[in-house]
């Protein structure tokens, strides 16, 4: 199980479907295989496909004052339209649509119980597992955040959920804090967004982050409640890798936390060479930092299609390996003859980077030293990420120089894991980096499911 997707939701005065639209444009890089924007006027309304944002809605509109979005790349459930969210749930109490990132680890043995008490569900996410536990919490409860509260307590795993429910928008953070949520506000309309770069792009401030364990309602001025308290442990990869470089995650820039990986790495692993590049695009902060440090220049030695998606959260590994090809193209009047440093956020299977190594080459560079911001990944991902099993790592079970030489590069480096922490500025104690260490931060029993 695995997952990367993003939400927000909105509540104003006016028609929010373009507010949506827009933000889930700027989230886009979270997800690329579906999305979807649910509104309230006389009822819940949701237009939801396969497909880029800009895709899905060239020719929709949905009116209403109230709405959330959702853009999804699939990991708990199958990539096709079933499972393409919001969700809308439709109970005794009246209906509420849902959308959701993250990845439930107790999925199975929560489905397994549901089922056996006589439930039946739609789609293969987990999504619609949460959604199921809400409506039955809440024919238990008065309110909709009470229901909230007490799904949480059986949820392991991580989320961030916005939700549409009695002309109001709520939001959800996990206890680990482990998927990013933030509040923003614009003209005294309140929205809540996965990234703070949505509310960028909306022209609205930024108020803060969610905190963990959070379920906060838009409803004129928020509203705060506070469900089931857990060990917070912040996904340091978003810092690394996923997450847009303009966006603030808990408090930090992430462009300047990139910075400082770079900065970091070029004191931990330096190497003499006549031009420091990045694997565009969210290799660059990385390697300016490292430019930085190094006093080396900083050049562009690989030219982006920027009509081309991200290959790692591609689903399938032929379509990754074609995503490269298509993608990126070495810049030969920059690297011929040159010494290059060749900088990139993290080594997952190592495909992908070995065939750039190779172009760079191909191109006429002299030397390729290849460094790396993250520290080698050896572990799975059970929160959120597309890391199935340790097999899929090239440095699961290899040396650092066994890499360097399936990659073709005379040098390889990577950022130890010290160095990342103090890259990072955040206590060691509230990040998780299981995917680096191996150690799961949360309970002993959310680690005994991911092992079964």
């Amino acid at each position: 199980m695995k997952e990367k997707c993003a939400v927000f939701g909105i509540k104003s005065s006016t028609d929010v479907f373009d507010s949506i639209y827009y933000a889930l444009h700027s989230l886009q890089h979270r997800g690329q295989e579906s999305a979807g924007i649910a509104c309230l006027n006389d009822k819940i309304r949701i237009h939801k496909d396969m497909g880029l944002v800009s895709e899905v809605f060239r020719n929709a509109y949905l009116s209403g004052t109230v709405g959330i979005g959702h853009v999804r790349y699939s990991t708990c459930g199958d990539s096709k339209i079933d499972n393409a969210q919001p969700f809308l749930i439709n109970y005794s109490k009246g209906s509420f649509a849902i959308a959701h990132n993250g990845n439930i680890v107790n999925h199975k043995e929560l489905l397994k119980k549901l089922e056996a008490d006589g439930h039946t569900f739609a789609t293969t996410s987990d999504t619609e597992l949460i959604a199921k536990i809400i409506a039955h919490e809440h024919l238990n409860c008065e309110k909709f955040e009470d229901a909230l509260a007490k799904t949480m307590k059986y949820l392991v795993g991580s989320y961030s959920l916005t939700l549409l429910y009695d002309n109001k928008v709520y939001g959800v953070r996990d206890p680990g804090g482990i998927k990013p949520l933030c509040l923003g506000v614009k003209d005294g309309h309140y929205m809540l967004a996965s990234e703070s770069c949505a509310l960028d792009i909306l022209g609205a401030e930024l108020v803060r982050d969610i905190k963990p364990s959070e379920i906060i309602i838009l409803d004129g001025k928020p509203q705060s409640v506070m469900g089931p308290r857990g060990k917070h442990c912040h996904c340091m990869f978003e810092y690394v890798y996923f997450a847009r470089a303009d966006s603030v995650i808990d408090g930090k820039p992430v462009y300047k936390v990139r910075t400082n990986l770079g900065k970091m790495l070029a004191k931990e692993k330096p190497v003499d060479a006549d031009l420091v590049f990045a694997v565009p695009d969210s290799g660059i902060t990385h390697a300016l930092g490292y430019a930085q440090e190094s006093k080396i220049p900083y050049g562009e030695g690989l030219i982006k299609n920027r009509y081309v998606g991200r290959t790692f959260i591609l689903p399938k590994q032929d379509q990754r390996d074609t995503g490269v090809r298509v993608k990126l193209n070495p810049l030969r009047c920059e690297v011929e003859g040159k010494r290059v440093i060749l900088v990139d956020d993290s080594i997952v299977r190592g495909t992908t980077l070995s065939r750039i190594v190779a172009s760079v080459r191909k191109a006429g560079a002299k030397e390729v030293h290849v460094r790396i911001a993250c520290p080698p990944i050896i572990c799975p991902c059970h929160y959120g990420i597309d890391m199935q099993t340790s097999k899929e790592f090239i440095a699961s079970e290899r040396s650092v120089e066994e890499i360097r030489k399936i990659l073709g590069a005379d040098t390889l480096a990577y950022q130890s894991i010290e160095g990342l922490v103090k890259a990072l500025d955040l206590d060691k104690e509230t990040l998780c980096m299981a995917c680096i260490s191996g150690d799961y931060p949360l309970e002993e029993r959310q680690k005994r499911l991911t092992d079964d």
